[in-house]
């Protein structure tokens, strides 16, 4: 039996040691959270955790954009039903300025009430959304995923022929109201398309949207798989590790004590 090398407590501490730190890591990640505490824990998942942790941040911001130009063309939309109903009442206002039976004073009254409408349109088409013309005709680029894909939605117009033409008539003669009645005609047929037209763009909008949202989804959830602790198992393993050290404590003081039954050599 030795005095100088203690054996017995040296394998105790060593194996305590071991214990107590795995007993830390297991808390620490109880406490984070995170399956991934240090770099060293996970070299390669904690890679692949930050490359799709950086894809979920782009398709988070590609979807943002999409959900912005989904307003757009909404207020599109809202700007022109308006717009319809401009046009259908201009539309009324040229039948009932035919009427023969009116004088070309009751015509001028209708004449100020169809170039207020005109000019309430012709407005509408310079109206903006943040700083962005609504009716410029020129084509939005969205983007639709979050490597920087793009796609162009339609513009529409307020300021073409079919539109000029309506909004530019006079209904103050019979003849100009039958003019004026053909050019809104067209005006609300050339509308029809416009709406069409954003529908379009809202429908493409709402399936990029969507599918935006299922990648995201399945990237968090590749993300969680990697890096996320499974808090069960993780208990399971901090309870053992829990007993393992109170075990081991228990067996260093154990060992420590073995050397002073030497002592009863030496009575």
């Amino acid at each position: 039996m030795v005095i100088n090398t203690n054996i017995a407590a040296l394998t105790s501490a060593n194996n305590l040691n071991k214990s107590t730190n795995m007993l830390n890591e297991s808390l620490a990640r109880l406490s984070s959270g995170s399956k991934i505490v240090n770099p060293s824990d996970d070299p390669a998942g904690l890679a692949e955790s930050i490359s799709l942790n950086a894809q979920i941040s782009q398709t988070s911001a590609a979807n943002s954009n999409v959900g912005n130009a989904t307003s757009f063309a909404q207020t599109q939309d809202g700007y022109l039903q308006q717009v319809g109903s401009a046009l259908d009442e201009m539309a009324n206002l040229a039948v009932e300025a035919q009427d023969g039976t009116k004088t070309d004073t009751e015509r001028a009254d209708y004449q100020k009430e169809f170039a207020t409408l005109a000019t309430y349109i012709t407005n509408t088409g310079t109206t903006n959304f943040n700083g962005v013309s609504l009716f410029g005709g020129a084509a939005l680029t969205v983007t639709s995923d979050g490597t920087g894909g793009t796609f162009s939605m339609t513009g529409v117009s307020l300021s073409g022929t079919s539109y000029t033409g309506a909004t530019g008539s006079d209904i103050s003669t019979t003849s100009g109201a039958a003019t004026a009645l053909t050019a809104v005609t067209a005006a609300i047929n050339q509308l029809a398309t416009d709406r069409a037209t954003v529908g379009a763009n809202e429908e493409r909008l709402s399936f990029t949207s969507q599918e935006l949202g299922v990648l995201q989804t399945n990237l968090s959830a590749a993300k969680s798989a990697i890096s996320d602790v499974d808090v069960a198992q993780e208990s399971t393993n901090f309870a053992k590790y829990q007993i393992l050290v109170q075990s081991g404590t228990s067996m260093l003081a154990q060992a420590n004590q073995s050397p002073q039954s030497v002592l009863k050599l030496l009575q």
